[in-house]
Formats: structure tokens, C-alpha cells, sequence
């Protein structure tokens, strides 16, 4: 599945366009690689997403096509949130 797809499927964030952006500015990386809006996802991944001051680790533990709101949470893990330190 889509990286952009799979964030707005699970809601980590809200529009898909918001995700594509997100990605094409280098915020996100998949297994500690850079990754673009169309970049793969799996089930094991490890995802990290920098929001503002935040970073925010996650593991893909299952994708679907469509899920509703209520079940979106179960398509990942959040491994680790940090503050990130700007100097």
C-alpha cells in the first residue's frame, strides 16, 4: 500500500494530500529510510513521523483498503513519542 494512503487509511493524518506533503518534505522515513508519498508500506514497518516538536514512532501491524474510524487505530503500534529539542 501507498505510504500517503496508509496514513490517511489510519488516520495518523487526515488528508491524503496533507500526507503527500508531509512526505515529499523528507518528514517521514520508513525503516530509518527517506520515504515519498508512493514509497511501499508493509506489515513490520517501522514508521517515523516528525510532527512540529514531535517525533512519533510506529509499526504497521495490519492495512486495509477502507476501516472505519473506530478500527483505524488497530492498523499500527505507536512505539515511541519524543519531543524533539530546537535549539
Amino acid at each position: 500500500m501507498r505510504l500517503d494512503k496508509f496514513l490517511k487509511v489510519s488516520r495518523l493524518i487526515k488528508r491524503r494530500t496533507l500526507a503527500k506533503e508531509v512526505a515529499d518534505q523528507g518528514r517521514i522515513s520508513i525503516n530509518g529510510n527517506p520515504a515519498k508519498a508512493s514509497s511501499t508500506v508493509a506489515i513490520g514497518d517501522t514508521l517515523q513521523i516528525r510532527f512540529g516538536q514531535k517525533l512519533v514512532t510506529v509499526e504497521v501491524t495490519s492495512l486495509k483498503e477502507t476501516v472505519r474510524k473506530d478500527e483505524a487505530g488497530m492498523l499500527y503500534k505507536i512505539v515511541k513519542e519524543e519531543k524533539i529539542e530546537v535549539e
